[in-house]
């Protein structure tokens, strides 16, 4: 197949979950015999023409100029440039800023990831939140196939529009043995810390996570990696609280891979969005993880993890709970990413998923 990958920044991955995916998904495709084209912003860092057999097509992005109006600029120039090559088969990485401009595709095959759902995240204003609700009733319309990278995504589906989406998960990879030079360099102790890793957005849990921390009696540290560049990251660093210890961003995978295997409890709130990567990444770190209580987090998890809703479960969780009597959670959430969530499993999905829109 002649495949093209849309929605993202670029590959190799420098930003996020979605261009993490589509580095492992396009390379993959090409190992499998497939002529694959990922669309990178003209801002990535990498300008290569091709990378790991995959072919980079390079797309103006003037959204370092003019905001967030660029991404919809940005999704124009690739969905315009892909009218002249030809394509199989279009995957359509989200829809915020694209779907509008479906019908400028012509008439390649369509097949859209569906992310989670964006018009619920808090930090939108209504006006944008009734935008993202048209843009996903549009790519719903305009698609030939939607793939739903959660169990609560598809249900979302095939409730609200009547439509069959194909689940397909996220992808994670078993870890390397954790290093413990990491620890030094923030001066942490293997499991006297806990630790959350989360953007600082109201849909993220974290004040709960924190306060719930806060209101506890145990002497560990609450380890908390995300820029505190937002309202409410400015507002948590100013607790007064000498077991908080704010990291800011990390982007060495192998350093927070260690930190999540070291750390005593990994918190994990988000409320919103399908199989999110952050959370496959600490079941593969051997993290003990405590989620927030929503079908899209037990659904990954089932009964593999602890839960919580509220700041008082948070405290209480903290006060009771040891990693390492639960290394039946641990070794349960390992298995299901050897098999469930192996990304050699997902890219096949992926690839059946594609030919099934040939026919």
């Amino acid at each position: 197949m002649k495949i093209a990958i849309l929605g993202t920044r670029g590959i190799p991955n420098y930003y996020g979950g979605f261009e993490q995916f589509a580095q492992y998904l396009s390379v993959g495709l090409v190992e499998s015999g497939h002529e694959v084209f990922v669309y990178n912003s003209s801002n990535h860092p990498f300008q290569s023409n091709t990378y790991k057999g995959v072919k980079i097509i390079h797309c103006f992005d003037p959204e370092y100029k003019i905001g967030t109006i660029g991404q919809f600029v940005y999704d124009l120039n690739c969905i315009l440039d892909s009218r002249k090559r030809n394509y199989d088969v279009v995957l359509q990485l989200g829809y915020t800023s694209s779907s509008i401009f479906n019908f400028l595709f012509g008439n390649v095959r369509i097949v859209t990831n569906m992310d989670g759902l964006e018009w619920k995240r808090t930090k939108y204003s209504r006006p944008v939140q009734s935008f993202l609700k048209y843009a996903e009733k549009i790519a719903v319309k305009r698609s030939h196939s939607l793939i739903a990278d959660s169990i609560g995504i598809k249900r979302y589906l095939d409730e609200k529009y009547k439509v069959d989406s194909v689940y397909i998960p996220y992808g994670a990879d078993l870890n390397q043995l954790p290093e413990k030079k990491f620890l030094d360099d923030f001066k942490l102790t293997e499991y006297k810390y806990d630790m959350l890793i989360a953007r600082m957005e109201p849909e993220n849990s974290v004040s709960q996570i924190v306060n719930g921390f806060v209101r506890s009696s145990k002497n560990r540290k609450l380890v908390i990696v995300g820029n505190t560049n937002t309202k409410m990251g400015q507002k948590l660093k100013f607790i007064n609280d000498k077991r908080l210890i704010f990291l800011e961003y990390i982007s060495d995978i192998n350093c927070l891979n260690s930190l999540r295997f070291y750390s005593n409890i990994y918190f994990h709130g988000h409320t919103v969005g399908g199989t999110n990567p952050s959370l496959l990444e600490a079941m593969a770190s051997q993290a003990l993880i405590c989620a927030h209580d929503n079908i899209f987090n037990k659904s990954i998890l089932q009964k593999d993890g602890l839960f919580f809703k509220t700041e008082f479960d948070v405290k209480r969780i903290v006060e009771t709970i040891q990693k390492n009597d639960y290394s039946s959670f641990i070794n349960a959430n390992k298995h299901k990413i050897g098999t469930t969530f192996s990304w050699k499993k997902i890219i096949k999905q992926y690839e059946i998923e594609l030919k099934k829109n040939l026919i």
